[in-house]
């Protein structure tokens, strides 16, 4: 029914809308980036375990698979870090546009952990992002420091991306999710501890916006986001989905625009830049679901 297509359509474009909100939050919360990731993979993993029993999924698994899947939390972890990172040393617009470069490192990260030749236009387009980012960091050398960390938070988020690409080959979604989250804050609670710092009463003292927008973030932004794109896979094709996906930057920047009008106005050449890598990401995506239908690309 027609009708039934369009509610799975507005419902994938809501969650890439929450995902572009995830920034917003990450500007309005007060605490820093390392206790933010910690209560969000905290709430999250508790939120996912609750959702488990609820729908009774078998959640054993081998200490090897255990191990991967740490491993991966720790990068998404780390991801969420450099983010959350960047928008304090910058904004939300710098924090996004960063993100943006994803598929550049996908270019070249891809093809190692799926055996494939790195494709010729593949370059091309990494070279077009690559110059947008110039373009990007040139017009705002005051902000170079969340530059560099929303770099970071790019490649971080492309290595998770691939690799939980070949855990979802032989298990469910939602396990992976869940050992994620804990393995990530088993990660942060080690890392807390080593750097000094303690899990004391004012660890756990926040104001009362923060505990709200934290939930907010860790329940609606995480958990039921999750969900929802593994849901909505079975009604519209995954190329749609990564392609809407890739708009996240765009909805999150205008979000920005409308709420921190101030602090997120940036140059002509900045938007100039990010609309550069926004565009070129879309048509990778483009390109690829076109040799994907003429057999000349596997995934």
């Amino acid at each position: 029914m027609p009708n039934a297509k369009l509610k799975h359509y507005l419902h994938l474009h809501f969650l890439v809308l929450i995902a572009g909100f995830t920034a917003i939050l990450g500007e309005l919360i007060t605490i820093g980036a390392l206790e933010l990731v910690w209560y969000r993979m905290a709430i999250a993993g508790i939120l996912m375990f609750v959702y488990i029993k609820i729908v009774r999924i078998n959640i054993k698994i081998s200490k090897k698979t255990f191990l991967q899947f740490s491993a991966a939390g720790v990068i998404i972890a780390l991801h969420w870090i450099t983010f959350f990172e960047a928008i304090n040393q910058a904004n939300v617009s710098i924090a996004l546009a960063m993100f943006s470069s994803g598929a550049f490192f996908a270019s070249f990260i891809e093809p190692l952990f799926f055996k494939r030749r790195i494709l010729g236009y593949e370059i091309i387009f990494g070279i077009i992002v690559v110059f947008g980012v110039v373009l990007i960091t040139s017009s705002e050398m005051g902000y170079v420091n969340g530059i560099i960390l929303g770099l970071f938070s790019a490649l971080f988020s492309t290595l998770f991306a691939v690799i939980n690409g070949r855990f979802i080959e032989k298990h469910n979604a939602t396990v992976i999710s869940f050992y994620e989250f804990i393995s990530g804050v088993l990660f942060l609670t080690v890392f807390i501890l080593l750097s000094g710092k303690t899990f004391n009463a004012e660890f756990f003292t926040l104001s009362n916006s923060d505990w709200m927008y934290l939930f907010i973030l860790a329940s609606i932004c995480t958990a039921y986001a999750f969900i929802g794109s593994v849901d909505v896979m079975r009604y519209i094709s995954p190329f749609t989905v990564i392609l809407s996906y890739n708009l996240e930057p765009l909805y999150g920047i205008a979000i920005a625009l409308f709420l921190f009008p101030e602090t997120e106005k940036m140059s002509p050449q900045f938007y100039i830049g990010a609309i550069l890598v926004l565009i070129t990401v879309l048509f990778d995506a483009v390109f690829k679901n076109y040799k994907i239908r003429k057999g000349k690309l596997k995934v």
